[in-house]
């Protein structure tokens, strides 16, 4: 079976032994957190630092999902990895796969996915958590990031389907902010137009109750590529809080 390695880390892994699927599986590791259970397996994920570099290890043990790839089921990091690549090849900005590799030992199905730590990048609920406490020109620069990264997951056909602020990271540069995603399972393609980009943004609205509708007309502005003031502003407005009035009194 054939494990994916990015040419970039080749090295960096090999120099410390942690070149291939076995070596990376046997790494004794610190958990973040709880290992998620399901249906008799685990997936649980490390945090792996080398030479001033992080990375998250996630190992999985008959963790399977059902997909239309894999009927009878597959490893999710299987479904993860794929969609990892598929960001990439798009250009969508998105976290990196380092390695990934799956096996079957005596029936039991395993698999690797190691990806590069966003360090030096906050999540979006973080910043949230902060959000009165940063200035005016952060608010907008953040806004502006996240409408941009939505706009070119959309262009690119492509739902998140986790839009939520804790899957969303930014980083200041010296112009602003710039933004990419985490969580990509459950990635699909867009179908469905405006019903698909509605339903995908409207967690992150509902996620977000610190913004105000100015704010939020200014990350539209940035998805859509209009002016606040934009008349399709105001129908993707009414379109987001329909919705959103309807998954909160669900």
């Amino acid at each position: 079976m054939t494990d994916f390695l990015a040419e970039e880390d080749r090295a960096l892994l090999e120099r410390h032994g942690l070149g291939t699927f076995d070596a990376l599986w046997a790494k004794q590791l610190e958990a973040v957190d709880e290992p998620n259970t399901a249906h008799g397996g685990w997936s649980s994920v490390f945090r792996l630092d080398l030479e001033g570099r992080g990375f998250y290890l996630k190992r999985q043990s008959n963790y399977l999902t059902r997909t239309l790839h894999a009927p009878l089921g597959e490893p999710s990091f299987a479904r993860e990895f794929r969609n990892i690549s598929r960001y990439r090849k798009l250009g969508i900005p998105a976290l990196q796969a380092v390695f990934f590799g799956e096996r079957k030992v005596n029936g039991e199905i395993r698999a690797i996915l190691l990806t590069r730590a966003l360090d030096g990048w906050s999540d979006l609920e973080s910043l949230l958590g902060l959000w009165a406490q940063l200035s005016a020109a952060q608010h907008s620069a953040i806004l502006k990031a996240c409408g941009l990264l939505a706009r070119r997951l959309h262009g690119s056909r492509q739902v998140h389907g986790c839009f939520y602020p804790k899957h969303i990271f930014l980083r200041a540069t010296g112009e602003g902010y710039e933004a990419q995603l985490i969580d990509l399972e459950k990635t699909r393609p867009l179908l469905f137009g405006m019903r698909d980009r509605i339903k995908d943004l409207e967690p992150l609205q509902r996620r977000a109750p610190q913004w105000s509708e100015a704010q939020l007309r200014e990350l539209l502005a940035a998805y859509l590529d209009q002016p606040t003031d934009s008349s399709l502003l105001d129908r993707w407005l009414v379109q987001l809080t329909a919705r959103r009035s309807h998954k909160e009194t669900r």
